[in-house]
């Protein structure tokens, strides 16, 4: 039989998923393709180039034939840390230009809904790479993703009183709105069965978190008390109901201003 090939990003927040291929019970098993942008791997399952990837939810909606891998997942039952909007000082009401990081389709299309369905209004968006002070210097906020957004949740600037920035935590939003959890990404496939235990690897990887911290210490600059936080506390890596009607209303709310052509009833792998 053919060695699967699977694909996922290589932020932190995806390393409890993927240690296992890479050093642990599952090396050897199948060919793994990292990539710093989740958008990537949603590409190559798109292509029909991988057996598996861990992409961005709203990837779900947009390629045919995909189903979800169960319980496994990238998400938060409350503040994410990782993904989140930077104003230059003001709050979101008076927010009229964005500038987003497009390494995930499903945070852009958050943002927008977080936008058009709470807060009632559109701002102009702008496409732009993942460095702040650009970001801010064209627009009055910036969406930022993965490792960029987690550095910036630990910037000493944003804890003084006169840095003139105001952080928003894109989960902490959604909840305080809907009540509800948030998946950022999971595994799917467009096969009939994957020969992968995915909760296993996931496993795995939770229990060599020391590890992983070891491996990200020096480029994110967290604390490693801090970086366990995240890894262990911010971050889920199993589904719970809260998250997967956050999931579904998600869907829905996408569907209702026009970011998907309509919302496909979860289908998970059996």
């Amino acid at each position: 039989m053919d060695q699967p090939r699977i694909s996922a990003s290589s932020y932190s927040n995806t390393a409890p998923l993927v240690w296992s291929f890479l050093y642990g019970k599952n090396h050897g098993k199948a060919e793994l393709i990292m990539d710093t942008a989740p958008a990537r791997s949603a590409e190559l399952l798109l292509q029909d180039r991988v057996d598996a990837a861990l992409v961005p939810v709203i990837a779900y909606q947009m390629i045919d034939g995909v189903r979800l891998i169960p319980d496994v997942c990238v998400g938060a039952r409350a503040r994410v840390r990782s993904v989140c909007l930077v104003t230059k000082g003001v709050d979101l009401k008076d927010v009229r230009t964005v500038s987003l990081d497009t390494s995930s389709r499903t945070s852009v299309a958050l943002t927008k809904i977080i936008f058009r369905e709470f807060l009632g209004f559109e701002p102009e968006w702008k496409v732009s790479r993942p460095d702040i002070d650009a970001m801010l210097t064209d627009s009055d906020a910036a969406l930022l993703i993965g490792d960029p957004a987690l550095r910036l949740s630990a910037d000493s600037r944003l804890q003084t009183p006169d840095s003139g920035l105001k952080y928003y935590d894109l989960a902490e939003l959604w909840k305080h709105h809907t009540g509800l959890g948030f998946v950022f990404a999971m595994w799917m496939t467009r096969r009939e069965k994957v020969a992968i235990d995915f909760a296993s690897a996931r496993d795995e990887g939770i229990a060599h978190i020391d590890e992983i911290i070891a491996n990200y210490e020096t480029d994110i600059h967290l604390g490693r008390d801090e970086m366990r936080q995240y890894l262990s506390e911010n971050i889920s890596y199993s589904i719970d109901d809260s998250m997967k009607k956050g999931m579904e209303l998600y869907f829905n709310l996408a569907a209702q201003h026009g970011l998907i052509e309509r919302s496909r009833e979860l289908q998970f792998l059996v």
